[in-house]
C-alpha cells in the first residue's frame, strides 16, 4: 500500500466515529462504539507505521527543534506530514470522544462542539467548556449528574 492510499483510508477512518456521535449520540452502538479504544489503537498504528518510515537523521532533528523554519521543512516530507496528519486524527477523534462522553453524562449539547472537534480540534474542546460554563450557569436545571443518568 502506498502513503497516499493509507493516509486517504485513515482520513475516511474516521468519519463514521464522528457521523456517530453528531448523529446518534444515544444509540447503543454509538455508546459501545465510542466506549472501545480499537478506533484508537488501529489510528495509532497507522500512526507508528508513518512515524517509522518518516524517521529520519534530519527529521528527527528538525522536529525535536522549537525552530519554526526547520518544523516546517521536516513537514515538507510526505511521510512526515502524513506521520502528523494522522497525529491529529487520533488526537481529534480521542477529545471529541471525550466532549461525546461529557454531554452523554451531563446533558450539555455537544453537536456543535463536536462539529468544531472534527475540523478544528481545540476549538470543539474550548466551545465545549464555553457551552458547559454557559449552561451551568444559566441553565442548571439542564445540567444532571452522572448519578442520576438512566442505565444505559
Amino acid at each position: 500500500m502506498t502513503t497516499e492510499l493509507i493516509f486517504n483510508l485513515a482520513n475516511l477512518f474516521v468519519l463514521p466515529f464522528w457521523g456517530l456521535m453528531i448523529f446518534f449520540p444515544r444509540w447503543q452502538w454509538t455508546q459501545r462504539l465510542m466506549g472501545s479504544v480499537i478506533p484508537f489503537v488501529v489510528l495509532a498504528l497507522v500512526y507508528l507505521y508513518f512515524f517509522v518510515f518518516a524517521l529520519s537523521p534530519e527529521s528527527a532533528e528538525a522536529l525535536a527543534s522549537p525552530n519554526l523554519a526547520d518544523i516546517a521543512r521536516a513537514f515538507s516530507n510526505e511521510k512526515v506530514m502524513a506521520a502528523g496528519w494522522t497525529h491529529y486524527l487520533v488526537m481529534d477523534l480521542f477529545a471529541g470522544r471525550w466532549i461525546y462522553e461529557q454531554g452523554q453524562k451531563t446533558g450539555v449539547w455537544t453537536i456543535h462542539s463536536l462539529l468544531l472537534c472534527l475540523f478544528a480540534g481545540p476549538l470543539g474542546l474550548l466551545s465545549h467548556f464555553l457551552t458547559a460554563a454557559i449552561v451551568s450557569r444559566f441553565f442548571p436545571a439542564v445540567v444532571t449528574s452522572p448519578e442520576e443518568q438512566p442505565a444505559p
